[in-house]
């Protein structure tokens, strides 16, 4: 049978299964030095047990020990396209993966990506409120959100709805920082953040189901059905959580927060090779707020074809819709009645993708068109537009030396024409040191509120444009790595809202210039797993001299997991330095640390039991303000928590 792993957009299967043929790569490349990563690629075609067949017998414990270097350099695809390990694709990446997520058991997205490498994370207080995210410094808006391929976003606010995503969903993310403009199109500036859903190798169903509660009156289940049948795989899941919340502000109520979320991953491989598959996700509840609540919906769907053309040739076509809807309930203030908004944001995507082996080189290259359409209560001059793309991208391999050239044209109904490209360089210092270099261009097209809000639009708004410079070096060993980069981002036409005469509005007005520092490591030893990353960011308004808002400088993370017997004990810290609510650094939110505890223990065969200690000593912190119009307090963040779980798991 011929696996479509080469693909432009490799499925998660193919992911998985080039993950574990990396594993037995590693331990045969002494015997067989010329399967380079191109090579690799180029022999994707083949099944997962006839690669292995090709080199010597290894032994449990060196499978065991090349198993820990595969998930110390994992497989990734958001950098390129194409399946490369971290090492290889030349990039800044991390990778979440399933073993942690669950470990941790994050209620939130939100709360999984906060204290990674080069990511600052603000939030309107927990369970449900606002959160946005900030990729090296950039906009909320600039970073883009992918899930299997499609992209989830709004229209009108221009990024995605980060805190309505239940972890328990995904089995694994990927972060890429740095421009990525030529692969993605609009809006990704700071990076790409891709949420990947499970896709099991074994075949027959595999059923899993948790429930637990703790604090705040939180009450979380979830059910997941997954496995393979011949060449069907296929997932069902669905998650609940209900929460009474805490209060985000000092004296006031709690607010709560509920979410129904439901998933449905399909596909069938057909004996030529083809595949086809069916992914829709949607999460649905209420979030309070003060002065107020919100229904909302996040929904993403999505139909896909990856069809092996020649043995060297392989193409996907994917249509996909997400849809961003939001019913807004504000109480009556001095100022007025009771109100109630309606926002509903949809984004159609159709996208090609092909990838072409050239020996050790690959080409991928493709199109796309993208249509935005705005439903709403609030009179928008505008509520659609649409954009049509073609890109390219060469992946080139001349051991030592890898290259990797990419080139993009969007045209835009709303603001015309932009070029995005990027240029990596990369050196094998030994086997174990690679040194990299690139350049790379973006842009962040306005959104809806920017354009056409009735009251606060300006339609004459250019994209913000974009170029960073990075080099970076990274150590991978046997049991360890270190990945240390640094980068200078400079933003042109950076869009920001400000006073001009009676009007306050979003004007073309600032250039921004972000520099940083990032270093992250990892070991597995002896049943110990080990991370930590701290990162420096210096993200400056030019005109100003001031820092951006809500963006911390100073980031640091350690988790700590060790395995003993039936039991799994771990432990996360995270800290940061101060950041400022306003664009004259007035308003100062002071830094904060906090620590989080956990234990895990397998009491039966297929169950077990999880226990959290979040915030343990119970820091007070807050990473926004409200403004002065609305009381001027501070978003506050939960104090202590606890939660227990218990699960089984075929």
């Amino acid at each position: 049978m011929s696996s479509s792993c080469s693909s432009a957009v490799p499925s998660v299967q193919c992911r998985q299964r080039l993950t574990a043929r990396h594993a037995v790569m590693v331990a045969g490349l002494a015997a067989a030095p010329w399967l380079l990563v191109g090579q690799a690629n180029a022999q994707s075609s083949t099944s997962t047990v006839s690669t292995a067949s090709a080199f010597p017998a290894v032994s449990a414990e060196s499978a065991s020990a090349e198993a820990v270097t595969a998930e110390l350099d994992p497989v990734v695809v958001s950098a390129t396209l194409a399946p490369r390990t971290a090492s290889q694709s030349l990039s800044s990446v991390s990778v979440i993966d399933q073993q942690a997520l669950e470990r941790r058991d994050p209620v939130s997205i939100v709360e999984a990506l906060r204290g990674q490498p080069g990511v600052d994370i603000s939030t309107n207080g927990s369970f449900g409120k606002q959160a946005s995210v900030y990729l090296r410094g950039t906009g909320s808006s600039s970073t883009v959100m992918m899930i299997d391929g499609i992209r989830l976003r709004s229209a009108t606010n221009g990024g995605p709805g980060w805190q309505y995503l239940e972890p328990r969903m995904f089995e694994r993310i990927e972060v890429v920082r740095g421009p990525r403009g030529t692969l993605y199109g609009a809006d990704a500036v700071g990076g790409v953040v891709q949420l990947f859903t499970d896709s099991p190798d074994e075949q027959g169903p595999t059923p899993s189901i948790e429930v637990g509660g703790g604090s705040f009156n939180t009450q979380r289940a979830s059910a997941s059905l997954s496995g393979r049948d011949g060449g069907t795989s296929y997932q069902l899941s669905a998650t609940r959580l209900d929460s009474d919340g805490t209060e985000i502000r000092d004296g006031g109520d709690d607010k709560g927060y509920d979410n129904t979320s439901g998933l449905v991953s399909l596909s069938h491989t057909f004996d030529s090779g083809t595949r086809l598959g069916f992914l829709g996700l949607r999460a649905s509840g209420n979030s309070e707020y003060e002065g107020g609540d919100s229904d909302y919906v996040q929904q993403v769907a999505g139909v896909y074809a990856e069809v092996p053309m020649t043995e060297d040739w392989s193409s996907r076509l994917t249509l996909s819709e997400a849809r961003d809807e939001l019913e807004d309930h504000a109480e009556p203030t001095a100022f007025g009645p009771a109100t109630t908004t309606m926002f509903d944001t949809e984004t159609r995507t159709l996208r090609w993708d092909n990838s072409v082996r050239l020996g050790a080189h690959e080409v991928v290259a493709g199109a796309e068109y993208l249509e935005d359409k705005v439903d709403s209560t609030t009179d928008y001059e505008e509520t659609s537009r649409d954009n049509v793309a073609v890109f390219a991208q060469a992946l080139m391999d001349f051991q030592p030396f890898s290259v990797q050239a990419g080139l993009r044209h969007d045209d835009n109904e709303a603001f015309g024409e932009e070029v995005t490209g990027h240029l990596a360089l990369g050196y094998e210092l030994d086997p174990s040191h690679t040194l990299r270099a690139s350049y790379g261009t973006a842009f962040r097209a306005p959104t809806f509120n920017e354009l056409y809000f009735p009251g606060y639009g300006n339609s004459d708004l250019d994209p913000e444009d974009s170029e960073t410079y990075e080099l970076g070096l990274r150590g991978q060993y046997d049991l360890w790595f270190w990945d240390l980069a640094v980068y200078q981002t400079n933003v042109d036409d950076l869009i920001a809202s400000e006073q001009r005469g009676t009007r306050f509005a979003p004007f073309n007005v600032n250039e921004a210039r972000i520099r940083g520092v990032e270093l992250a490591a990892g070991v597995e030893l002896d049943q110990w797993s080990l991370a930590a990353s701290a990162a420096y960011t210096d993200p400056e308004d030019r005109d100003t001299g001031k820092q951006l808002i809500r963006r911390a400088s100073q980031t640091l993370r350690v988790d700590a997991d060790r395995q003993l017997g039936d039991w799994n004990l771990g432990a996360s810290f995270v800290a940061q330095d101060h950041r400022y609510n306003d664009v004259n650094n007035d308003q100062r939110l002071a830094g904060y640390g906090t620590l989080d505890l956990r234990a895990g223990w397998a009491f039966a065969p297929d169950w077990k039991a999880n226990l959290t200690l979040e915030n343990v000593f119970d820091r007070e912190y807050a990473t926004s303000r409200a403004s002065a119009f609305q009381g001027g307090w501070d978003y506050e963040n939960p104090g202590r928590a606890a939660y227990l779980s218990v699960g089984f798991n075929l």
